[in-house]
């Protein structure tokens, strides 16, 4: 193995993985078991990896790292790979959540067992695959192959309304990147290459600027969600599995966020400074009307997802503020609610296995029984609240700092959204954990056996690690992150802004002037 292409070994051995389980053969409880331990054995062995990654990582250049290019269909689309310092995280944050999936699946699910393993590794490759692409082609064909394994994964082994929750997951998601999908060949008859490292170099008129902006915009938003897009999240969430909402809360809702950081911001810059006041509306309502919406909930999962998508609210407003602090938590926001999210999903499945219910009613109580859990469900609360010494401080503080810097109208409307955050998620766990133990149904309840234990653990280590001490993540993004602000910064300084903004050249277009 060289260093040149460690990130195709990462990429494609789940894939390996996945053929392996594909040939096993035997009966069916022999199949179901040994699907399982190569599942866990190829997703431990790609972290690890991964951690090598990591560790050979060079974070004082924002160039690519680890490149790999092969000629592709004729050399005008080109096999292209590499990290620099803020997707080389993502593809960590990927690696670390898949064995934590698998774990979680050992005893809950029983149907399918091998196909459902199979669909989790592919759902890897793929997922991993959109970080490491530095072609479009490449990076859209990984983007929309995500699609597929999640959509099986949520309409074969998912709830009552899964067929319901599945479709509208892919028809809202599939919408947005049709567009995206006719703005890449837009940029490749501008260009003449879809090569991302080119593309980012290139200076495309502000005009084309403007639709392609808002042709990947409707593909990242849907993804993310932002609001008014985000109504197929919450019907995902409740009807996926519990290492569905996982790789949903904790890898795929990031995409979105990661095509802003790599495509809109950088190639876009004069449409991203024409429609940021756009995104910061949109962010702030996601924010705020989310959170209200959570107060709401009587499904666990359903609080939680809409939590997810006020937490996403941070992240856009943190990236199209430009600014270094904004963007920095903005990323941070992400990793943090990566597994902050995930662990939470995690929670929701301990219980929901022995009980097989999801409404917060049927709990309360739940520390007498079960203190570890208590424990480990209350540090993760708190992250997602958002408490100093947790990760998930840290991100939400800088990207208000950042957005107070451009706009401090926006930014306090933001940090309404922390104090409702508090108000849901104290409530939630007010609701299961205190109180008498009165229902009959939870007085046998058993703690977490050690599978459940071992999985939680290392989540609760980096939430309070990175919340203490966040110094290892801000070395290996600051460098890419001050890179792309001082080029998005010094595009609009060149940039004739006195011929009007975005919405005025559409209207010019549109009038034929």
């Amino acid at each position: 193995m060289t260093d040149g292409n460690i990130l195709s070994l990462i990429t494609f051995l789940p894939l390996a993985g996945a053929l392996f389980i594909f040939m096993v053969r035997g009966d069916t409880e022999t199949v179901a078991r040994n699907a399982r331990r190569v599942a866990l054995w190829t997703t431990s062995i790609t972290f690890i990896l991964s951690l090598y990654l990591l560790w050979k990582f060079d974070p004082t250049t924002a160039d690519f790292q680890f490149v790999q290019k092969i000629d592709w269909m004729g050399g005008a689309i080109t096999y292209h790979m590499g990290v620099d310092g803020i997707s080389v995280l993502f593809v960590v944050l990927t690696t670390f959540l898949m064995p934590a999936c698998i774990a979680a699946s050992w005893d809950s699910v029983n149907v399918r067992v091998k196909e459902y393993m199979i669909a989790f590794l592919v759902l890897e490759t793929l997922m991993v695959g959109v970080f490491c692409a530095l072609d479009l082609v490449l990076f859209y064909l990984f983007f929309e192959g995500g699609l597929i394994p999640m959509f099986l994964i949520i309409g074969v082994w998912g709830g009552k309304r899964r067929i319901y929750a599945s479709f509208k997951f892919f028809l809202y998601t599939f919408a947005g990147s049709v567009l995206m999908l006719l703005a890449i060949m837009a940029m490749y008859w501008e260009a003449g290459t879809t090569d991302i490292p080119t593309l980012l170099a290139h200076q495309f008129p502000p005009e084309m600027q403007t639709w392609l902006w808002l042709a990947f915009f409707a593909s990242f938003a849907v993804k993310m969600p932002m609001w008014p897009v985000h109504t197929w999240l919450p019907d995902a969430h409740v009807e996926a599995p519990t290492a569905g909402s996982v790789i949903l809360a904790g890898i795929m809702l990031k995409m979105g966020g990661y095509g802003f950081l790599r495509f809109s911001l950088p190639m876009f810059p004069v449409a991203s400074a024409d429609f940021a006041p756009l995104v910061f509306a949109l962010s702030v309502i996601a924010i705020v009307y989310t959170s209200l919406v959570a107060l709401v909930q009587e499904d666990m999962k359903k609080l939680i997802a809409y939590s997810s998508v006020a937490h996403m609210g941070f992240v856009t407003m943190g990236i199209f503020a430009a600014t270094q602090q904004g963007v920095q938590g903005a990323v941070f926001q992400m990793l943090s609610h990566g597994w902050v999210s995930g662990a939470l999903f995690l929670c929701v499945g301990v219980i929901y296995d022995r009980i097989h219910t999801r409404e917060i009613a049927a709990y309360g109580g739940l520390v007498n029984r079960m203190p570890v859990y208590a424990v480990m469900l209350l540090i993760f609360t708190m992250a997602n609240v958002g408490l100093p010494g947790t990760s998930g401080f840290v991100g939400e503080f800088l990207t208000i700092i950042g957005t107070f810097e451009v706009n401090t109208y926006v930014a306090a409307l933001a940090a309404l959204g922390v104090i409702l955050s508090a108000g849901y998620a104290l409530y939630l766990y007010r609701r299961i954990a205190f109180g008498p133990l009165e229902k009959d149904t939870l007085k046998n309840i058993l703690d977490l056996n050690w599978r459940e234990t071992a999985t939680l653990t290392p989540m609760v280590v980096v939430t309070i690690l990175f919340g203490v001490y966040p110094k290892p993540i801000f070395d290996i993004t600051s460098v890419s992150i001050a890179n792309l602000v001082t080029h998005y910064s010094a595009a609009i300084e060149a940039a004739n802004m006195s011929g009007g903004g975005a919405l005025m050249r559409l209207a010019s277009l549109f009038s034929g002037q």
